[in-house]
């Protein structure tokens, strides 16, 4: 009973704490931004991004702390963070929720380098939060139907173009490049719609993360397997067990993949190693679902 009074009082507690500290960083970034636009050299430019670097992880803590401010969430790490935060990786996750940015900013805060997300151009229009993704150089992907690249078939490659200057801009910046590669977050809905033959994922989207590494490859010291896994039941969102104080537990595997010759290749250009790269990153997305099972094993037997 004394729980679900306190529901509402931790739920403003953890809206107030959220929107004010990403309001105040925000707009630092944001500031941060405008010298860098004022300043159009190279030497400054770099100055205002690792500024602009360091006010992230400060954001980062911030959401760290969320986990902790109405409830003392658990953290079950399985796997090797024997990184450091002057390198540069990718990360493939699952995406089940947008708690998954959290996660991602509490794994990240101390010895890793900040991320950068893949973000849907829609989210550039929401204040403060598009702009300062903006700022911290993150890529605004638009996704095209096959139907209207038939029609306009210029917009093909777009993605390709938007990722290459990106990942161009992240060489000059110890950077984490985050895959989502999902491309959106998992849902009963989504699965059925997509027939996706995983029972805990969606099918991946191959081209995100191969032309990263296309792109990077050579400077990426490794690929971060991901997989995040929240307990309980699904029929509220995970967003709500944590603004409610009610998310107890969470659990992350880790895998550290080597970066070999045969994952680095023009996947929009040569069919053979499209074709072995999808086949990869579906073998690898099988593992994972495996994984998930095996978690939800191992969270039920504990219970």
């Amino acid at each position: 009973m004394l729980t679900l009074i306190l529901i509402p009082f931790r739920i403003v507690i953890n809206l107030l704490w959220g929107m004010s500290t990403t309001a105040i960083i925000g707009a630092s970034i944001i500031g941060v931004g405008v010298f860098k636009i004022l300043l159009p050299f190279k030497t400054p430019q770099r100055i205002c991004s690792r500024l602009g670097n360091g006010l992230f992880r400060v954001w980062a803590y911030c959401m760290s702390m969320m986990f902790q401010l109405t409830q003392r969430t658990e953290w079950h790490i399985k796997g090797d963070l024997d990184i450091h935060e002057n390198g540069w990786y990718m990360v493939m996750a699952n995406h089940r929720s947008w708690v998954d940015v959290a996660v991602l900013m509490h794994l990240t805060r101390r010895h890793m380098p900040m991320p950068r997300f893949f973000l849907k151009s829609q989210l550039m229009w929401i204040p403060i939060i598009g702009w300062g993704c903006w700022v911290l150089d993150m890529p605004f992907m638009k996704r095209y139907s096959k139907e209207l690249l038939q029609k306009k078939p210029h917009l093909k490659g777009k993605d390709i173009t938007t990722t290459t200057r990106s990942c161009a801009k992240f060489r000059h910046i110890p950077t984490t490049v985050v895959n989502f590669c999902e491309g959106t977050r998992f849902t009963p809905e989504k699965h059925k719609k997509k027939h996706s033959s995983f029972k805990n994922l969606l099918p991946p989207k191959a081209g995100g993360t191969a032309f990263s590494l296309q792109i990077m490859g050579s400077q990426f010291e490794a690929i971060l397997d991901i997989t995040i896994v929240y307990p309980g039941n699904n029929k509220r969102p995970v967003v709500w067990h944590l603004l409610s104080g009610q998310l107890k537990n969470v659990y992350v595997d880790i895998k550290t993949l080597p970066i070999t010759d045969d994952l680095i290749g023009d996947y929009a250009s040569d069919e053979a190693f499209r074709a072995h790269f999808q086949e990869w990153l579906n073998k690898r997305w099988q593992e994972k679902d495996e994984t998930i099972e095996s978690m939800r094993k191992e969270i039920h037997s504990t219970r």
